[in-house]
């Protein structure tokens, strides 16, 4: 009772609210004129993503949905960072905005050491060479009226890759590096089972030579058989090729696997952050600690220990105040409701927001 007499009142003052926003403001400020790391490939400051729902007939916006809320995290080449969340966190918000096909509303996005965030099309159009997706729906992304040959020579041609007596030779190379047999290069996606279409879209996103791919659930439209070989395919050519993903998915055992680093996500917001075996052997944010809970184990006679979030995953329109997490945390506390968690690392490379690991 005495922490909640000496916490509420001062959060629920106005002016003492303001205090924080503003101090936050500043913090924000000052990390992003931090200097860029040259050995990162990818560095995400304070992201932001937010999407106009209201406005006033002079275009002021007065209310809109955060897709994506103050994400920072840090990549270096060669690794594979796994985004977890529930459906409608931000993750694939939050890797097209990465990749500028959703213009940020705030924070920084440095790649390759170059801070792209403000660049338009012009300016990105050598950047797209070295940033690629695949996206989840192998059924709809790729175009139904062209053959397989079309679709992996456009991007070849476009960006010139190679001279153009060349590109046919190029592309069918592309095409068994990355499981498709030759005389696919004539036929049309609606030949294709879903795991040859994918195969089609990795070597796609493969065709200009990029250096970062970000796979928005590449496999959770496949079967479990075809979701191995995929995963396995996509592991074999990024030792090849030293590719670095950002790879999206709902599958934990699928992160576990293919994954360098972890983040967590929760209604727009990193909640952790750190290396695979730190966050599987020690997860330290109460969502976390839940979603692991949820991984189901094999062995029929092992009772886990699993943790139930009642209440459902609030509006990203109208969050909660505080931190977005409290309204179905188990061990929520008075300040939790009132004031937003600082992103801080607790362990070398472990970061988690949250008040109960400050307290401790």
């Amino acid at each position: 009772m005495a922490e909640e007499k000496i916490v509420a009142p001062v959060y629920d003052d106005e002016a003492e609210q303001a205090k924080f926003l503003e101090e936050r403001r500043r913090q924000i400020e000052e990390d992003m004129k931090k200097p860029f790391d040259p050995e990162a490939i990818l560095e995400v400051r304070h992201l932001r993503k937010a999407f106009p729902l209201k406005k006033t007939l002079t275009g002021k916006v007065t209310q809109e949905l955060i897709a994506v809320d103050d994400v920072s995290f840090k990549l270096m080449p060669g690794e594979t960072l796994g985004i977890v969340g529930e459906s409608g966190c931000g993750k694939t918000t939050m890797g097209r905005a990465i990749l500028k096909l959703h213009q940020p509303s705030g924070g920084q996005i440095i790649f390759n050491g170059e801070d792209i965030t403000a660049y338009k099309s012009p300016q990105m159009r050598e950047i797209r060479k070295q940033m690629q997706i695949i996206f989840q729906d192998p059924y709809s992304s790729l175009p139904p009226r062209s053959t397989v040959g079309g679709i992996l020579s456009e991007p070849v041609e476009v960006h010139n890759i190679v001279p153009k007596d060349q590109v046919k030779a190029y592309v069918l190379d592309l095409m068994d590096k990355c499981g498709l047999r030759d005389y696919y290069y004539e036929r049309y996606p609606h030949e294709f089972s879903g795991g040859q279409r994918q195969r089609i879209c990795i070597a796609r996103a493969l065709s200009v030579n990029p250096k970062l791919v970000i796979c928005d659930e590449p496999v959770s439209a496949l079967d479990v058989s075809i979701q191995a070989q995929i995963i396995n395919l996509l592991k074999d050519l990024q030792r090849s090729l030293n590719l670095t993903y950002i790879f999206i998915s709902h599958d934990l055992s699928v992160v576990k696997f293919i994954s360098d680093k972890i983040g967590i996500m929760y209604l727009g917001s990193m909640v952790e952050f750190g290396n695979k075996k730190e966050i599987f052997e020690n997860p330290l944010h109460p969502y976390t600690q839940a979603l692991f809970s949820a991984i189901p184990y094999p062995d029929p006679d092992v009772k886990m220990n699993r943790i139930v979030l009642n209440g459902d995953i609030p509006s990203p329109a109208n969050p909660p105040k505080g931190c977005r997490f409290h309204t179905r945390c188990p061990h929520a506390k008075e300040i939790c409701k009132h004031v937003v968690p600082t992103y801080k690392e607790y362990e070398d490379g472990h970061f988690a927001a949250c008040h109960l690991l400050e307290e401790e």
